[in-house]
């Protein structure tokens, strides 16, 4: 028996909303596709720590992708079964995303550290590792930076006074001749790395709870939806 009055409303507006997290599920995948590649441009993931958050981001965007496929479909077909597999693996995905935002509010002060220890491991294989190499490269460039901490984290690696070209001081030019031997701050950035990558992400994190903010707002009112559907599936059974 077919749904009838107001809860014919709510099953076109499950249908509405799934379509709607159908697209929050493409968000989130892109999302951690776009924080992956530029986390991988900047640093070599040199432990699972180190690139937790965008894979949860992927595995979560690609989860709700497929969950809306039971909501749809049994929003449209009216199948009790379906919408009742939707409203619980939606509720576990909310409390999995709670848990995670709790656990990134905890960890928050601990980036920075996390970013050091990844980037002093790294600085010990330059020269050695080609791909550690041309990605401390990359990364003291485009960040106007030198070191984990600061320039002087060279030195313990090297054991003398020079630093990596990519350290010296360029503002879009070639940098100077022998900028990196006998380095002071005329010559090359005395930054740290860690730094700049953690001031870098604490500026994309609003885009992150922004997004986040939206798909979690969505999912309660699907919640909400569903259980009313559900509600109204199940009354027609029972008149049949």
């Amino acid at each position: 028996m077919a749904v009838e009055g107001g809860m014919k409303c709510v099953k076109f507006l499950v249908f509405i909303f799934n379509f709607l997290f159908w697209i929050c599920g493409i968000a989130l995948i892109a999302l951690g596709i776009f924080v992956q590649v530029n986390l991988n441009k900047t640093l070599v993931m040199s432990n699972t720590s180190s690139s937790g958050a965008p894979i949860v981001i992927l595995v979560v965007g690609v989860i709700i992708f497929f969950i809306s496929f039971f909501g749809c479909c049994g929003a449209w077909k009216e199948n009790y079964c379906m919408v009742t597999t939707f409203a619980i693996l939606l509720t576990l995905i909310f409390l999995v995303e709670i848990a995670a935002a709790i656990a990134g509010y905890i960890f928050k002060d601990k980036v920075k550290d996390a970013l050091t220890v990844g980037f002093l491991a790294d600085m010990k294989k330059y020269g050695a590792d080609s791909v550690a190499t041309d990605t401390i490269n990359e990364l003291q460039n485009k960040y106007n930076c030198c070191g984990a901490n600061n320039y002087t984290d060279w030195t313990d690696v090297w054991r003398n006074s020079s630093v990596p070209e990519s350290c010296c001081l360029h503002n879009g030019t070639k940098p100077a001749p022998n900028c990196n031997v006998n380095p002071t701050p005329m010559t090359i950035n005395t930054e740290g790395c860690a730094e700049k990558v953690e001031a870098w992400l604490h500026k994309h994190i609003v885009i992150v709870a922004a997004v986040a903010l939206g798909v979690a707002f969505f999912e309660i009112l699907g919640i909400i939806f569903a259980c009313c559907l559900m509600r109204g599936i199940r009354k027609g059974y029972e008149v049949m």
